[in-house]
This record gives structure tokens, C-alpha cells and sequence, in this order.
């Protein structure tokens, strides 16, 4: 027993000594960058919606292989039998998020969110469906729709391999937890890029005060596009002498950033909101993408998912009435959760690319964002000080 004990005190003092070590990568909040005018919540992530939990598999061996799940959990009940309304926002469609249409008609999520490979879809969907059925309380369920969303991240990986197991999926959706999430190049974000520089997972969030309702947004991003890198107005990415067009417009040599790629934002709610109003939350997030320069381009697939938790707007299977009356935010309430998801999604970017570290694989070289160098161009910028 004593040596069990000492064994987990030497993990956790390791642990400790990891979060506190000079050469970890910081958040933006840890550099003093504000974005927007909102507070966070107390995680400044998506978990601070009470209820959510998000869990990573990141799976890594050898060269060739860097990918992974990542698995966002509205509740931690039967998402079957407890839906959570939902919409969907499409940006740009190129790409492969299943289970899309029948949120769009319905308006409703029956399962966890899964972000993951972009070849890996079907096989994710496939063991996200067999998770669900094997529920308890879910014996007489005959139809699943799963949520599923992508990004390439062929760059950095065997994409045609397909390696991603029914285990690894449940091992994300098993493993997710409601405090910090790991950031960077964990679960889907494993081998994704962004503005030419490693990308992954990011995440943040924002609360209104108490006046306008206290409700809190939280947003997590898996970051693989392209475009002109800017933080907080600082152009980061031409200072750096990285970015889309660059050499079209310079002739010169050096990192190339094409602008293609993709990016999954989640956005999570405590307020009460119905589906049509959801997707006006969802389409909103694509502001704060714009604001890190993203160019939107041609084959980038664009897509946010949002859902509410609030207790009172759920769909629960057993309920067979056939009217609902349920009070939910109207029109003009949505203005400050709008300004909310637009400061969450564009400081979950800067999260996933700030925790993310310099990665070799499958033949290539991707450098993280170089962190001294990017803080000294936000302080010439006065961004920071």
C-alpha cells in the first residue's frame, strides 16, 4: 500500500512540475492577451457550461501515424434518451460531418460530438453508434444518428491507413472528464495545421453578467486551415514572414501555407435556446475565426456545431406529448451571446496554436508558433505588454 502511495504522489509532484516548467507553452491569457471585453469562465473552456465533459484518445506510433479523437459530451447522461437541442452551421461544406441533416431537420443531438480524421469518419460514426446501443436503457433503440465532424490531417499522418479503433472512441468518450483540457496536438488536433504552424485543439469560453443573464459560452476548436495569422489585430503571420500568398506575392522561398484546410468549432450553452436560435449562435462563431485571419478557403471544410444544456429546453424520449411549451431567450436576448462566442472561438484558435508543440511525422516537418518571437510582435503591436 505504501509503495502504491508513493508511486502516485511521484506521478502527481511530476505532473505538478510539467504545468510549472519554464519551456511549457503557455495560453493566451497566461501572455495577459485579451480578446474582447467579456470575463471567461473560471476554466476559460468549453467545460465551464456545467455538465459538459470533453475527453482526447491521441494516438501516436512511429513516424507515420498522428491522430487521434476527441469526444465533447453535452451531459454525461443517455444523450438518447435526454437530446439536447442542436444546430449545425456550415461555413464551407467541403467535408464529411455525418449525422448533420438530421440535426438540421430535427433540431435536436442524441449523441456525443466526435471530432476525428477525415477518412476515419465512417469508422468512428460506426463504433459512436455501437457506444450508444450498448447503453443501458437503450435495449429497443433501432436508430442512431451520430455526430461526427472532421478535419485532414493527412500532412502529419497515415490518413489512408485508417487506423482509429472502435477503442480508441470509446476510450475518448469513457475518459472525458469536466475540468482543463489537454490543448494542442491532442486527440483529433494530433497531427493538424494551421497558418502553416502546427494547430490541434483550443478551447475558451465567455460569461455575460449577471444583468444580462450570467449565461456562460464555451467553444473548442480543432484548427487545420489557412490564411494570414492575426492576433488581436497584430499581424502576426506577415511579420513572420508566414502566410497564404506569400510567395505568389513575393517570389520568394520558404514555408509555404496554401490556405486550404479545415476547421470543427463546438460551441456550448447554459441558456435556454431553441435549435433555430442555436444555429444564429453557431453562425456567429465563424466572426471570430475571421478575426485570426482565416481565408475561408476553397477546399477548407468550415463547419460549428452548438447545443444548449439548460435543463428546461432538453427532449426526453419517454415525453410523447404532442406540444411542448418551454420559455426560451427570444430575438433580442441573443446579442450578447452572440459578442460571447465571437471572443471565445477566436481565443480557442489562439489556444490551440499556443499549446502546440514543433512535430515531425510522415516525412515532414511542422514548426510550432514560435512563442518568444510572437510575443514580441504583440507587444510592438500593444496588444501585450
Amino acid at each position: 500500500m505504501a509503495k502504491k502511495i508513493f508511486v502516485a504522489a511521484l506521478v502527481l509532484l511530476t505532473a505538478v512540475a510539467q504545468n510549472t516548467t519554464p519551456n511549457a507553452r503557455p495560453r493566451a491569457s497566461d501572455l495577459g492577451l485579451k480578446v474582447g471585453v467579456l470575463p471567461t469562465g473560471p476554466l476559460d473552456a468549453i467545460t465551464d457550461v456545467a455538465g459538459v465533459r470533453v475527453g482526447h484518445t491521441t494516438i501516436i506510433r512511429g513516424d507515420d501515424l498522428h491522430t487521434g479523437v476527441t469526444a465533447i459530451l453535452p451531459h454525461p447522461g443517455n444523450l438518447y434518451r435526454e437530446k439536447v437541442p442542436g444546430a449545425v452551421f456550415v461555413g464551407n461544406g467541403f467535408g464529411k460531418l455525418a449525422g448533420s441533416t438530421q440535426v438540421d431537420e430535427m433540431g435536436d443531438i442524441e449523441t456525443p460530438i466526435l471530432l476525428t480524421s477525415t477518412t476515419s469518419v465512417p469508422r468512428v460514426a460506426d463504433a459512436l453508434i455501437s457506444y450508444m446501443l450498448a447503453l443501458p436503457g437503450n435495449e429497443d433503440v433501432l436508430s442512431i444518428n451520430p455526430l461526427v465532424g472532421e478535419t485532414n490531417d493527412g500532412y502529419l499522418s497515415d490518413i489512408r491507413g485508417r487506423h482509429i479503433t472502435q477503442d480508441d472512441v470509446f476510450a475518448a468518450i469513457k475518459n472525458a472528464t469536466s475540468g482543463p483540457i489537454e490543448e494542442g496536438a491532442v486527440g483529433a488536433g494530433t497531427g493538424t495545421v494551421v497558418f502553416g504552424f502546427k494547430g490541434g485543439i483550443g478551447t475558451s469560453s465567455r460569461r455575460l453578467p449577471p444583468k444580462l443573464g450570467g449565461y456562460t459560452v464555451g467553444v473548442l476548436v480543432q484548427t487545420n486551415f489557412g490564411g494570414v495569422l492575426t492576433i488581436a489585430g497584430a499581424p502576426v503571420g506577415r511579420e513572420l514572414g508566414q502566410y497564404y500568398l506569400r510567395e505568389d506575392l513575393q517570389q520568394t522561398g520558404g514555408a509555404k501555407d496554401r490556405g486550404n484546410g479545415s476547421v470543427m468549432i463546438v460551441v456550448a450553452t447554459d441558456a435556454p435556446m431553441d435549435a433555430r436560435n442555436l444555429k444564429r449562435l453557431a453562425a456567429r462563431a465563424w466572426l471570430g475565426v475571421a478575426r485570426t485571419g482565416s481565408s475561408a478557403s476553397n477546399g477548407s471544410g468550415d463547419y460549428a456545431i452548438a447545443f444548449s444544456t439548460a435543463l428546461q429546453v432538453r427532449i426526453r424520449t419517454e415525453d410523447k406529448s404532442l406540444t411542448r411549451h418551454v420559455e426560451v431567450l427570444t430575438n433580442d436576448a441573443m446579442s450578447p451571446l452572440f459578442q460571447a462566442v465571437i471572443e471565445a472561438t477566436e481565443e480557442a484558435v489562439y489556444n490551440s496554436m499556443f499549446r502546440a508543440k514543433t512535430m515531425t511525422a510522415h516525412g515532414h516537418r511542422v514548426e510550432a508558433l514560435p512563442m518568444e518571437k510572437t510575443t514580441e510582435i504583440l507587444r510592438k503591436y500593444g496588444v501585450i505588454k
